[in-house]
Parts: C-alpha cells; structure tokens; sequence
C-alpha cells in the first residue's frame, strides 16, 4: 500500500486554518451558525482530499495487490479489463475522483468496478 501524503495534508491544513483564522478577523460578529458554515466549507476541501488520497492508497485501487474478487453472477475468478474513473461528491459537496481497475469475467461477461 503506498504511503499517504501526510506531510500534504498538513500543508494544507495549515492553509485552511489560516483561511479560517483570516475569515473570523474579517467577521467578528459572526453568528455560532456562521462560523460553524465556514469552519465546515474550510474544512470541507481538506476533508476530500484526505478521503481520495486514502482511497487510492487502499488495495481495492489495484486489485492486483488485493486479493482477486469472484463474479457475483457465475462465481468465476475476474480479470482486470483496464481503469475507470468515478467521481463521488463528499458531504462537503466536495468532488472526488477516484481511479479503479475495472474487471470482467471470463466466463459469463459481466462486469466489475470495485467498491468506492
């Protein structure tokens, strides 16, 4: 499994808190409802690329590392039938895109995409 880029996400999360920090200087009246808003729209950015960087650096990203999944319809090993994209929306309405090997099955045809 690759490393994650730990030494990224601080960077930039050190770069959301500064946005965040600049954001409560400029409104100091904000209401608790607010803040909370952009606390959350700070953090939301942060919070999608630690979500994406995991799961690329899980094994179901390659299933050549991971153990190789059966068909659901006939039960026959799989074969990896090149890569796929996926783009998923967090809760932050953040957009992450993911990258999967997509498989078939020899025996019956039918597609795979391993799970988000």
């Amino acid at each position: 499994m690759p490393p994650l880029p730990r030494a990224a996400w601080g960077d930039q999360a050190d770069a959301v808190l500064d946005e965040i920090a600049a954001w409560r200087l400029a409104h100091p009246r904000a209401t608790w409802a607010e803040i909370e808003a952009a606390v959350d729209a700070g953090l939301a950015g942060l919070r999608a690329q630690v979500l994406q960087d995991s799961a690329h650096a899980s094994p179901a990203a390659d299933p050549a590392l991971a153990e190789r999944p059966r068909c659901p319809d006939c039960g026959a090993a799989v074969q990896a039938a090149g890569a796929r994209g996926r783009r998923l929306t967090t809760d932050g309405d953040q957009v992450v895109e993911l990258t999967r090997t997509y498989l078939r099955c020899p025996a019956c045809g039918a597609g795979l995409f391993p799970p988000r």
